[in-house]
């Protein structure tokens, strides 16, 4: 089968787009659909008792599971992007990850521990094979690049912000009427549906990701397989008593390891110019800052969503909402603002007035610290047994929101600018190292709440605001020394 480099993709347009971006945008819906609509519910079920049907897992074990679940998502990206690339190409990865991802949520819906846990992972693997494939498979349709590809880019972003409303929206209110099991369900249907119009349109991809680039061997996926089987079977027989708190704390040491060894590698032993090396300290700056972002933004899906379920008065008009809906408001922010940012930086830029990266990390820092001081006061009325208005939390997503738009795709358009030409792709698997890690940690800091001393949950919000505002200033300080040791990059 000849490379899918050689085998142009399919030429039908839909308004001055190739066809086959409607394909990539529907089927990155559905999975973000999936993917936010079962973490809406995910904390809930774990913290929720056994004999309400829930996992039972005390306060710091259901954030570190959590953590440990969207931190492996971006872990397999990495293993994803290497199999398409090396054994399947791109568009069977993204067909067998939408499986794997519908049956990981239908072992969710059956409710067993073990199995539970089983269906997470099968999610991960999933994820990981079909979201860095789908994002591929864009860029394969463009192969002119400029700003036709930018454009497309766009569209598919807002088909993942899109996917990610409606997924709370929906999910929550099913789990609240109908229980656990059809909260988990709906979710697998929904990316049943992203499956079956992908296998029905993607004649529009052409040959795109049809076949690897280059053949690799079979032996690491195999190998790694086994092992998780084999642990899986441990755990599954209680051989190995399965600790999230300490899973957790074993994963952050791996993941800090590979960062800083694979940084060293850059500096010390990749035979790098002066010039290359001072690019990657850069780097190494904007790498902890992510990390430090994502571990406060991700209590998004714990602490704060935990805040809105027991603390939040969810009633309007006579009418319950259910706690998980309110994951659909930072999507949905996005979708709306992520058009301003954009007009900004480039008004910023035509004027001359263009933040450097490091910039506009701090200001996404000190944004992130911002909401979680909003939410330090929103704590005190409920210290006295009060319940507060749904708006604390909304002001603290649009906070959040902005400090998203100030760093994640500035983060991405850079590593891949500062990064040597040869290893852009290793750099760019680094920084989703950078976010697994940062979730890792975000499941380690939510465990710090304990609702039997309500008073570590303000504590813990204002903790969060004193590391992003002392982040985001760091940030500041190292702009000037920043600008000279990127050397000329825009």
């Amino acid at each position: 089968m000849p490379s899918s480099a050689a085998v142009p993709a399919a030429s039908a347009t839909l308004f001055g787009q190739p066809r086959g971006l409607a394909t990539l945008f529907m089927t990155e819906m559905w999975e973000r659909f999936t993917y936010y609509g079962m973490r809406a519910i995910l904390i809930f079920f774990l913290t929720a008792a056994v004999s309400s049907g829930g996992m039972g897992l005390d306060a710091r074990a259901a954030p570190a599971l959590y953590g440990l679940y969207v931190a492996g998502t971006y872990l397999f990206s990495l293993l994803g992007g290497w199999m398409a690339d090396r054994l399947i190409g791109a568009q069977r990865a993204v067909a067998g990850g939408a499986l794997f991802i519908i049956a990981g949520n239908a072992l969710l819906a059956l409710g067993n521990t073990p199995v539970f846990y089983c269906g997470l992972l099968v999610i991960v693997v999933g994820i990981g094979l079909l979201k860095p494939n789908a994002s591929a498979l864009v860029a394969t349709l463009y192969p002119e690049g400029g700003s036709r590809r930018d454009a497309g880019f766009s569209f598919f972003y807002m088909g993942i912000n899109v996917g990610g409303t409606l997924g709370p929206l929906a999910v929550a209110p099913v789990q609240q009427h109908f229980g656990w099991g059809w909260g988990f369900l709906l979710p697998a249907l929904g990316m049943a549906f992203g499956l079956g119009q992908f296998l029905a349109t993607r004649r529009y991809l052409g040959g795109a990701g049809l076949a690897p680039e280059r053949r690799g061997s079979w032996w690491p996926v195999i190998a790694l397989a086994a092992l998780l089987g084999l642990l899986s079977a441990l755990a599954y027989a209680r051989v190995l008593p399965l600790d999230p708190v300490r899973l957790s704390g074993v994963a952050n040491w791996a993941m800090l390891a590979l960062g800083v060894g694979y940084f060293l590698y850059l500096l010390l032993f990749a035979g790098l110019s002066p010039l290359e090396r001072r690019r990657v300290l850069v780097m190494i700056a904007l790498v902890a800052a992510s990390v430090l972002f994502w571990a406060g933004y991700e209590q998004t899906g714990t602490s704060l969503n935990l805040f809105a379920d027991r603390y939040t008065e969810l009633t309007l008009f006579g009418v319950h909402i259910a706690a998980g809906t309110l994951q659909a408001v930072n999507p949905f922010f996005i979708i709306v603002f992520a058009p301003l940012f954009a007009g900004l930086w480039l008004a910023l830029g035509r004027r001359g007035l263009d933040l450097p990266a490091t910039g506009k990390f701090a200001l996404g820092l000190i944004f992130l610290g911002l909401g979680f001081l909003v939410m330090y006061f929103a704590c005190q009325p409920v210290l006295h047994g009060q319940k507060v208005l749904p708006t604390w939390l909304l002001a603290t997503y649009l906070l959040h929101t902005a400090a998203e738009l100030c760093l994640s795709p500035v983060g991405l358009s850079y590593m891949s600018k500062l990064a040597p030409p040869r290893f852009v792709g290793q750099v760019m698997g680094i920084w989703f190292l950078s976010l697994a890690l940062g979730n890792n940690f975000a499941g380690q800091l939510a465990g710090e709440y304990d609702p039997s001393h309500l008073e570590t949950l303000p504590g813990l919000f204002l903790r969060i605001f004193w590391y992003g505002l002392a982040g985001g200033l760091l940030m500041l300080a190292l702009t000037p020394l920043a600008r000279r040791l990127m050397a000329g990059v825009k």
